[in-house]
């Protein structure tokens, strides 16, 4: 019976289970407790950092970043309903779920006045351009 409602309204029990495991692993899943992780790549260049993190199905408005001494923060608040109703409109099935992930990235030196991000095709794209130093680093001052 448990199948036949599952199949009735369109859940698939390998992806409900993966979906579970990103937003919150237990003790009993921790084969696969890295797939909630936030997968990342980041370049550095002589004038910037480039990242590239994976967020498929995530809005842009529930990914909030934040640098602050020298740390980028990312937050990711996710939420999903569905309702599903029998032919006379009456709610027989409803599912709720709310999922929280974080990370943070040491990225030193960073213009933060001038950090870009976009969203697209599932990925979030973070350019930190890194605070141009003068040519003199010690601080030393030539007294004319």
């Amino acid at each position: 019976m448990a199948n036949e409602l599952m199949n009735r309204f369109g859940f698939d029990p390998i992806f409900d289970r993966m979906a579970r495991r990103l937003f919150s692993p237990s003790d009993s899943d921790n084969d696969y407790a890295d797939f909630g992780n936030l997968k990342t790549d980041i370049k550095e260049s002589d004038k910037d950092y480039s990242l590239k993190i994976d967020v498929p199905g995530v809005d842009k408005k529930n990914i909030h970043l934040a640098y602050q001494n020298g740390i980028l923060s990312l937050n990711i608040s996710q939420q999903h309903a569905t309702e599903q109703k029998d032919e006379q409109g009456r709610v027989i099935a409803s599912e709720r779920s709310h999922g929280v992930m974080s990370r943070s990235y040491e990225l030193p030196s960073v213009d933060k006045d001038n950090i870009s991000a976009q969203v697209s095709d599932g990925v979030l794209s973070v350019t930190l351009p890194k605070v141009t130093e003068t040519e003199d680093k010690d601080g030393h001052i030539e007294i004319q």
